[in-house]
């Protein structure tokens, strides 16, 4: 399996390049686009593009140069006629320079990247939120070579998505940005706190009730706390725990180390991680933990060994006991379900 780093800096390129990552990927924002389309932004995050296509050019040699490929985002959920046309003349030029992959979500837009440069690899965005086989194929007809699904998606739908597109790379992430909504289906961006921050962190003042106004039981009513706390717990893990790091600097947050080995069971090509906006220490630290964890695997460790050591890197017993931080979290479920006989056996051997 591939990993998948974020930048939004050439000097990360280097570092992340030695720290084990295969493949990085990265927005631009050029000056034409803004004078020409002001806030609409030409991907899904506008706090964590390379400012210019000059820069872009310099990405795509440094990263060859450091033995990985450089993917380009372009994956707003949907693009104006004349917004496909500039997104067309950046793919063009980004050809030009030698790129590898164009990363898309809008339908019109990789249609017109199949026609107009065929040897083009197109990947999918998780923005696409394709979740079957169906949806899997149509893309492929499409012309593109990878599908990145969307975070909210079970091992088993990877697995069977995997099974039956064989000829299309399946990439799924595996560390950092969580996403309280689908992303493809939220038409909200992520404003700086100082404009509001994200719609998904308001503090909305609400009340529960019935229907029919009568009061809450006193039971029914510690329940619905509970669930309100465990919301906004889940919350926090959603965003990366508060964007804390363990005392050597090894970020918190979403999470799906402990799925590598059904990865590599199921199929998968490519982990992503997530953070193009991220410090480079926050990613170069990602991309050592995602790459001590892929190494253990390929080197022929048991699943239950290598779930121990992805649960024990920070360590995180407490994040991870709760479930929240778990991009798959039936992954430990099962892992609990398989020693559950051994553990019986056990106790039984004692008696």
């Amino acid at each position: 399996m591939k990993i998948v780093a974020p930048i939004r800096q050439l000097d990360e390129i280097a570092a992340l390049a030695r720290a084990g990552a295969d493949e990085l990927y990265c927005g631009v924002t050029p000056r034409e686009w803004a004078e020409r389309f002001g806030g609409a932004s030409a991907n899904r995050r506008p706090g964590g593009n390379l400012p210019s296509l000059a820069a872009l050019a310099e990405a795509v040699a440094l990263a060859h140069r450091n033995g990985v490929q450089l993917s380009l985002v372009l994956n707003a959920q949907q693009y104006s006629v004349e917004q496909i046309e500039f997104a067309l003349a950046i793919a063009h030029r980004y050809v030009d320079m030698g790129g590898d992959a164009v990363i898309a979500s809008d339908p019109g837009l990789l249609l017109a990247l199949a026609e107009a440069e065929p040897e083009l690899r197109i990947h999918v965005s998780s923005v696409a939120t394709c979740r079957n086989a169906d949806g899997a194929r149509l893309y492929r007809e499409l012309g593109a070579r990878r599908l990145i699904l969307p975070r909210d998606i079970t091992l088993d739908e990877a697995a069977e998505i995997a099974a039956a597109v064989p000829d299309l790379e399946i990439e799924a992430f595996v560390l950092n940005d969580g996403c309280v909504y689908e992303e493809g289906s939220c038409n909200t961006l992520h404003l700086p706190g100082a404009l509001g921050g994200p719609i998904c962190l308001d503090r909305y003042a609400y009340a529960h009730r019935h229907r029919d106004g009568r009061p809450l039981s006193a039971a029914l009513a510690a329940r619905l706390q509970e669930n309100d706390e465990a919301y906004r717990r889940w919350l926090w893990y959603r965003f990366s725990c508060g964007f804390t790091t363990t005392a050597d600097g090894l970020p918190f947050g979403p999470c799906g180390l402990c799925a590598i080995p059904a990865f590599g069971r199921g199929g998968i090509h490519a982990l992503k991680i997530a953070g193009r906006e991220g410090p480079p220490e926050r990613k170069l630290a990602s991309v050592r933990m995602v790459r001590r964890i892929l190494d253990a695997h390929d080197n022929g460790e048991a699943p239950a060994a290598v779930m121990a050591r992805a649960r024990n890197l920070r360590p995180a017993h407490e994040h991870c006991a709760t479930g929240f931080m778990c991009y798959y979290p039936e992954v430990v479920s099962r892992a609990s379900e398989a020693a559950q006989p051994l553990r019986d056996g056990r106790a039984a051997g004692a008696q």
